[in-house]
């Protein structure tokens, strides 16, 4: 009888059997994908000698003594259902990837700038010398270097809500919550089911741990955070007890209300610009100080760090035109920190698929700042809607290369052409990534066309 069923064998699930493999474990794997789309996965499934079925699961899933979900694998399919109701243990990646890990781990969820905070966080512990991990919902899955990161290491690891909902005893030494906005609304029953489960990092975490939080997201303020961790707080409205918060335009630090605060940067010497990245830059600070990386080298890695890829990245000039490529931001939040980030007028290229959030947070940004709206995908007829009163707005159907003609045509020098969706891509594209790569090699096929040419 296998030990572990493994449901889900892409990036994530297909580590959980490296992982479970290597120690000898038996593994079985169940994916719902056609097996004419899971080439690769095979192939990797049967050089390790692993068991598995596709094109739905059978209830040789169940003959497991435990279930182990990938993160895209939502608990409300049957065969989940089924296994509770049997009483088998169901966990995600990151539970048993952290039952084998050695390294502290510092773990960052939220809404926003998970990635950004992540990236930074492991930057800086880099620069203090530690071997460092990055790993989790960005790049590397978690299983896959759990084993390999020892006592001398630090994981720095960016955590989804999906990947939230089934811990058992998941325990970072240093959690981070950046902000809490309603997301995947097309997953949770209710904005207080996703809060929930973002609050779970915390569940198992002791007076030895760290939580830091960005109180500056309302639902954060009196957030119902089990665990008894040591907290930080960090905002941009108020001076806090034990955090980070800014003073003239400075960023100052202080781990315990009876220490004396340290000036630790000029939030304009900060390299990632805007308002959601001097939180991101707060947040990993904190972690960072948490761990004890010494203020100096947490100031000189902030005036390293260039950003991370997706995330209001500029991938050209043309025309006079800056174009942006702020893929990453598929929620209505992270859009208004993009619309926030910029003075000039911009021209925005949004849509693909709903996750059914209200855009009532950014209306008056895209009345103040943006002069014209390209839509693309699912969800245009609902974003045309709560637009057009505002802004003119124009669609280019299924066709990422349709915009970027129309955004081009539309803008003029000084604008900012600003890939920003405020939605999901998997009606056009693999994911966020693949989205962001395709604008970027439209916008640099441009920059050698001529300005009548079509791309």
């Amino acid at each position: 009888m296998p030990t572990h069923t493994v449901i889900g064998s892409a990036r994530s699930g297909l580590a959980a059997v490296r992982l479970l493999r290597a120690e000898g474990a038996t593994v079985f794997v169940s994916d719902s994908r056609p097996a004419v789309d899971a080439a690769e996965s095979i192939a990797a499934l049967e050089e390790m000698g692993v068991e598995y079925e596709f094109g739905g699961h059978t209830d040789r899933v169940l003959e497991a003594a435990t279930i182990v979900l990938s993160p895209g694998v939502p608990d409300t399919i049957p065969i989940v259902r089924k296994a509770v109701e049997r009483g088998l243990a169901v966990v995600g990646e990151i539970e048993i990837a952290a039952a084998r890990c050695r390294a502290p781990i510092v773990a960052i969820t939220g809404t926003n700038g998970k990635t950004t905070t992540t990236e930074l966080a492991g930057h800086i512990f880099r620069t203090a010398g530690r071997r460092t991990f990055v790993a989790g919902n960005v790049g590397l899955a978690f299983s896959e270097i759990a084993a390999e990161a020892d006592e001398t290491s630090v994981v720095v690891l960016e955590v989804s809500s999906f990947q939230l909902e089934h811990i058992v005893e998941f325990r970072p030494r240093v959690a981070i919550v950046t902000n809490v906005t309603p997301d995947h609304m097309d997953r949770y029953a209710s904005f207080e089911a996703y809060l929930a489960a973002k609050l779970r990092i915390a569940e198992n975490q002791t007076s030895d741990d760290t939580l830091i939080v960005g109180v500056d997201s309302a639902p954060l303020r009196e957030a119902p955070f089990a665990g008894g961790a040591h907290m930080l707080a960090f905002s941009q409205l108020e001076e806090v007890a034990s955090g980070a918060w800014l003073k003239d335009g400075t960023v100052m630090l202080r781990l315990h209300p009876t220490l004396e605060p340290v000036a630790l940067i000029a939030a304009d010497e900060i390299r990632i610009r805007g308002p959601h990245n001097l939180y991101n830059a707060m947040a990993a600070s904190l972690a960072a100080a948490a761990m004890g990386v010494e203020p100096e080298t947490i100031a000189r890695s902030l005036r390293e760090f260039p950003g991370v890829a997706h995330r209001l990245e500029p991938v050209g000039d043309v025309d006079g035109v800056a174009y942006v490529n702020d893929s990453k931001a598929t929620n209505v939040d992270s859009v208004r920190y993009a619309l926030a980030s910029f003075d000039r007028p911009i021209v925005l290229i949004a849509g693909g698929v709903s996750k059914h959030a209200p855009y009532d947070a950014i209306l008056d940004l895209v009345r103040e700042r943006v002069k014209a709206v390209v839509l693309v995908g699912e969800a245009a007829d609902e974003m045309q809607k709560a637009f057009e009163p505002l802004v003119p707005v124009h669609r280019a159907g299924m066709s990422l290369e349709d915009a970027v003609a129309q955004a081009r045509r539309i803008a003029e020098p000084g604008d900012v052409v600003l890939l920003s969706p405020a939605c999901a891509s998997f009606d056009m594209f693999r994911n966020y990534e693949h989205r962001g790569d395709r604008f970027r090699e439209l916008v640099q096929s441009m920059a050698t066309a001529p300005a009548g040419a079509s791309s």
